[in-house]
């Protein structure tokens, strides 16, 4: 049986959700059924440290090890950039042409503007794209955000089917005409499951490594810190819990290019003592089986697979009610969501479940079983019914 060849794009490869994603799709499909080459830029722009750097390095020798073809466009960035946007829809194109995929896949906006196009001009019979969430607000100013609508509506023209993480990111592109509803399709992010439903780390072991006193309670949040996250309203929201609970620990997992200044919030507020910078850690699933409630203030998000492992640890939420999260967090049943930056009612139903652990513990356990249905198999299973389909259609489409 012949190969069916598939290029994957993505501008930048770190430890975000969409890069993991990616890695966990190459790396879970059917190698005897698809000839699979990823296609990367440079990924500079994410400021990754010595230890995530390493980690990337790592994923991507497992991705070569499963046969799978990498090529780096170091022109292929996630800022705009005429030149570089140029030369590397050029590169995208010449190897178009010379590989001849069945399939193209490209990954969040940037990729997806010029991989969508550059296969379009190169005659790639199907065309794919993952947004991975959108920068439909949130993002950009007025202008810069409807440029990006344009942009996404004139491409879905060429777009064979769009994946969308939730059924609201769906709705989302619906309400803003990117396409028709028949384009669509919805595929969960998934998750390695066993690492975070398994994790033989003893959680009190865990908290004294990291210099926590064992009855101290945990707050924790993980992503890349940027405005984006919101952040800065979970340390807003510190310092009044901080006020009635001075024994609570504020945990933030991960590397980004406000921490300076998130550094400098937690000092002015004199709260530093209770708040705690870890940076970008391998050991994600054990430091955050210490915490005792997960907070993801996002102001915009795709899905938030970070959701998923915090569940799948059996973790109560807090977070917005934004984006795909509502998808995930039932308010009042695995979690609590909150309106969008405000603080009052983030720090609100934070003291909440600090106070009942019991309703930590429900809230647990219904989040462990809500976290079942979101594993990296499962995702990969309906990506490939996607890919089987439209090549099917396709075929018969040109005989």
């Amino acid at each position: 049986m012949k190969k069916v060849k598939i290029i994957h794009i993505i501008t930048r490869l770190d430890k975000g959700g969409s890069a993991e994603e990616t890695l966990l799709t190459v790396r879970g499909l059917d190698k005897e059924r698809y000839d699979i080459i990823l296609i990367k830029g440079l990924s500079l722009e994410s400021e990754m440290g010595v230890r995530e750097t390493r980690a990337v390095e790592h994923n991507l020798a497992e991705v070569e090890r499963c046969g799978i073809r990498i090529l780096t466009i170091s022109e292929l960035v996630r800022t705009i950039h005429p030149l570089y946007d140029l030369k590397a829809f050029i590169s995208l194109v010449k190897i178009f042409l010379r590989e001849k995929p069945h399939i193209v896949h490209t990954h969040t906006s940037k990729a997806g503007i010029l991989g969508r196009w550059a296969a379009f001009f190169s005659r790639v019979p199907v065309i794919i794209h993952t947004s991975h969430g959108h920068v439909f607000w949130g993002y950009f100013g007025k202008l810069k955000t409807r440029i990006f609508i344009l942009l996404e509506k004139i491409s879905a023209l060429v777009t064979d089917r769009l994946i969308m993480l939730t059924e609201q990111e769906k709705n989302d592109h619906l309400h803003f005409h990117i396409a028709p509803e028949n384009k669509f399709s919805v595929v969960h992010s998934g998750i390695n499951l066993d690492e975070f439903s398994n994790t033989s780390v003893d959680p009190a072991s865990m908290k004294r490594r990291l210099g926590v006193p064992e009855d101290n309670l945990i707050v924790g949040t993980v992503g890349r810190l940027t405005s984006i996250k919101g952040h800065r309203y979970l340390i807003e929201a510190a310092r009044k819990i901080l006020d009635v609970r001075p024994d609570i620990i504020f945990v933030f997992l991960g590397d980004g290019e406000l921490l300076d200044e998130l550094k400098n919030m937690a000092t002015r507020s004199d709260i530093e003592e209770n708040i705690m910078f870890l940076g970008w850690r391998s050991d994600v699933a054990e430091v955050m089986s210490t915490f005792d409630i997960f907070a993801l203030p996002s102001l915009n998000e795709g899905m938030g697979r970070v959701l998923v492992e915090a569940m799948a640890l059996g973790r109560p939420i807090v977070a917005s009610n934004i984006g795909g999260i509502p998808d995930l967090v039932v308010d009042g049943e695995n979690g609590y969501l909150v309106p969008v930056g405000d603080v009052e009612s983030l720090a609100a139903r934070i003291r909440k479940l600090l106070d009942d652990p019991e309703k930590r513990e429900e809230m647990g356990e219904c989040g462990k079983k809500i976290a079942i249905d979101y594993s990296a198999n499962a995702m990969v299973e309906k990506i490939d019914r996607v890919y089987r389909k439209l090549v099917v259609s396709r075929c018969h489409s040109e005989e």
